[in-house]
């Protein structure tokens, strides 16, 4: 997922830069929902990562 994110980065920079500003508005847009679901999704497996036993 932070891989989708980060190509989405990528895409709204190089679009950014041709001067195409509807395309990379939606690329950044995109990148930003996935780095957070991301981010929100690792948090959820370090909790649920420390309620585990080890032996």
């Amino acid at each position: 997922m932070l891989g989708w994110a980060i190509a989405f980065l990528i895409i709204a920079l190089v679009a950014g830069a041709f001067g195409f500003f509807g395309l990379a508005g939606a690329a950044t847009g995109i990148a930003k929902i996935l780095f957070f679901v991301f981010i929100v999704i690792f948090i959820l497996s370090l909790i649920a990562g420390r309620g585990r036993v080890r032996r």
